[in-house]
């Protein structure tokens, strides 16, 4: 069996053609920066990082509302941290919290159920950000307001989906040779997941965790696929991953969600590239629809450029200059999965 050091051997002294890999998970994006996965990479492969950040790819408008509602009479806005900094069109939660917005911070979605419980008057909107990965943490949650009777908890959705994403970049002309498939979507979806897309677009898929091993083994195993012009799906976290969905869960998401077309930030509208509450259960829905403008706070922020892997977060005009993470002129630079932050700390 092939030991790590000899891989690394190989991914640093590669001289075949020149091979572009994307990953598309943000937590991807995060561990290769953390473990200088890049520092181990000849010069003729190249990682880039792709719309897999889920606060990174929420339009303008859709922060923008969160703000509105953070001013409504009886109404408080929750949400993760670091969705607190994400600019809208004109300003970030944070701003608007400075200016009375009502606005708190939880560590997980659960938490509303308690405050929603301690003051039936008021209305707990939550920001529902993210992939196919917390999608359903956000079922449970409707679960149990709906146990318990509380009709004061709302959703302010933003979930997108990675198929429609990935078509994207590949129908705009986006040159990949091969996709790191992202490990916690993987976990809930199954590797099958990306089976059409391998085959629509004749193009390689490897699943992988995220230590510095596994990352090492996957680029390994992807870069064989592409040599090799084996266009599938291989799953190299199978300690996690399984090859099917999980037909529970699969189950939960269709009974609240609906498949819909969603604007993603710096990429405009693609089709059914979202989950959207269903009609049925419009009462938890605190305005998701329709949330389409993508006004740039700072025009001249490249974010959506970068995301789609046509620049490089260095090629933007406001990295490194008054685009830093104590001050991020766009979304890419606020989370620590963000392409740009972590391009920042890569340097600093």
């Amino acid at each position: 069996m092939t030991q790590i050091p000899e891989l690394v051997d190989y991914l640093k002294n590669y001289d075949g053609p020149a091979i572009r890999l994307m990953e598309v998970c943000g937590s991807h994006t995060h561990a290769i920066a953390k473990h200088g996965i890049r520092n181990l990479l000849s010069d003729k492969i190249e990682l880039l990082s792709g719309p897999g950040c889920p606060v990174c790819v929420t339009p303008t408008s859709y922060i923008d509302r969160l703000i509105e509602l953070s001013f409504q009479e009886n109404t408080t806005v929750v949400t993760f941290g670091d969705l607190l900094r994400v600019p809208g069109a004109k300003e970030s939660l944070n701003t608007a919290k400075g200016r009375g917005g009502s606005v708190e911070m939880v560590y997980s979605p659960m938490d509303v159920l308690k405050l929603a419980a301690d003051n039936k008057y008021r209305i707990y909107v939550f920001a529902a950000v993210g992939f196919e990965t917390t999608a359903p943490v956000y079922t449970l949650l409707l679960d149990q307001a709906i146990l318990q009777g509380l009709d004061n908890i709302k959703l302010l959705t933003a979930i997108k989906t990675m198929p429609g994403a990935i078509s994207y970049l590949c129908d705009n002309g986006a040159k990949i040779s091969g996709f790191i498939a992202p490990g916690h979507v993987s976990a809930v979806t199954g590797s099958n997941y990306f089976n059409n897309l391998a085959a629509k677009y004749q193009i390689p898929f490897a699943v992988s965790g995220f230590g510095a091993k596994e990352l090492i083994v996957a680029i390994y195993g992807l870069i064989q696929m592409v040599l090799a012009g084996d266009n599938s799906v291989k799953n190299f976290y199978t300690s996690v991953v399984e090859q099917e969905n999980n037909p529970i869960i699969e189950g939960k998401l269709n009974k609240y969600f609906e498949k819909a077309d969603v604007t993603w930030r710096g990429m405009g509208l693609i089709p059914e590239s979202g989950l959207l509450l269903r009609q049925e259960y419009k009462q938890f829905d605190a305005g998701s629809r329709g949330l389409d403008v993508d006004n740039k706070m700072n025009n001249a922020c490249r974010c959506g450029e970068i995301l789609m892997a046509k620049v490089k977060p260095v090629e933007c005009p406001l990295f490194g200059k008054i685009c830093k993470p104590s001050s991020p002129q766009g979304a890419c630079m606020v989370s620590e999965e963000g392409s740009c932050f972590n391009y920042y700390l890569s340097q600093n």
